[in-house]
């Protein structure tokens, strides 16, 4: 072998180092290359404080996609502003696949509240999956509020206009606007308290700082099945899974009254293609196991089917539907 052969393979074996060395250094082109996704740990935005309803099936889904990527996946709450503090972080950041974002029905309200906001839904994301869908429940302190339904709390408060208010994770979250809803179709008036977020309004409501929550059956869950709370009813033509005690709205008297809390997972735009395909078939992996299963039916969801174009297009119509909620409610920042 000449010396010109033994250069010139040389020159291919540092060449191919080289590259191999700009692939490891650069996440984003891991996942462009597909199949090295992730590289290192993956980060989950999540707008809220811990201990709110977003993190009730955050925490369990970040720990198995943990387990099946093999890679640690972390939670970041940001909360602040309804979610919207969170939102702009998430939009800002490198879409080079370790940065995601876990949204709720919030960010499907927050056009038709918030005059001005930093990021848009729909143009600084791109839609991944729709992660769970559960009913709204209306629930009270049962030592503050001695009503054992709907009908009695409907009584309760028309005998005292003003003398109830009801707690939010914040300012045009779905808290809020189905409080508002809720007060336009029973022709009632019970005084919004926006928290930052809906752990710390949870907490209020167990304290009797406040009387009524319109929360997101996965949050308040466990405090329901304690006793801490009293569930009055779901916002649904049906009884929720894993809740067939709790009645629906309508068998309370107000049939019309049909709010969800769902919650979704986004990349900020430009996010490698490769990374969101893996991204969602392990989300469909976790989903099918056991343990997801039993989490999402306790926490009163079914399990999810919507994905990418799918879950895009449900988003536009619930942006459609919340505008048109807020705008006939007159629901303003408070």
């Amino acid at each position: 072998m000449d010396l010109t052969t033994v250069s010139l393979r040389r020159r291919r074996v540092l060449a191919a180092a080289s590259l191999l060395a700009t692939a490891v250094a650069s996440p984003g082109a891991l996942a462009q290359g597909g199949g090295a996704w992730p590289a290192k740990p993956v980060t989950i935005v999540v707008p809220f404080p811990a201990g709110g309803g977003t993190d009730a099936f955050a925490r369990p889904l970040t720990a198995q996609l943990t387990k099946q990527l093999g890679m640690q996946v972390i939670i970041d709450n940001k909360g602040g502003a309804g979610g919207n503090v969170g939102a702009t972080v998430a939009a800002k950041a490198a879409p080079d696949g370790y940065t995601w974002f876990m949204g709720a029905v919030h960010h499907a309200i927050a056009p038709a509240m918030y005059p001005k906001l930093d990021y848009s839904l729909q143009g600084d994301f791109v839609p991944v999956a729709l992660i769970s869908n559960v009913p709204q429940v209306v629930v009270v302190n049962p030592a503050k509020v001695q009503a054992k339904d709907l009908k009695e709390l409907l009584a309760a408060v028309r005998a005292a206009p003003g003398k109830f208010n009801y707690g939010s994770a914040g300012n045009g979250t779905s808290h809020h606007l189905a409080g508002e809803l809720f007060k336009l179709q029973t022709r009632t008036f019970i005084t919004h308290i926006p928290y930052r977020g809906a752990g710390p309004a949870l907490q209020d409501l167990m304290a009797g700082q406040v009387d009524v929550m319109f929360d997101g059956l996965g949050s308040s869950a466990a405090h329901i099945r304690s006793g801490r709370l009293k569930a009055l009813a779901v916002a649904a033509t049906q009884r929720a899974p894993g809740f067939p005690d709790i009645p629906t709205a309508g068998e309370g008297g107000v049939p019309t009254y049909q709010v969800a809390t769902w919650y979704g997972l986004w990349a900020p735009k430009g996010t490698p293609q490769p990374a969101i395909d893996r991204m969602t078939a392990e989300l469909a992996r976790a989903f099918a196991t056991p343990e997801i299963k039993a989490t999402w039916t306790s926490l009163g969801s079914d399990i999810p089917t919507l994905t990418g174009r799918g879950f895009g297009d449900f988003v536009a119509a619930e942006i459609r539907r919340w505008g048109e909620v807020a705008k006939a409610s007159g629901a303003k920042l408070d």
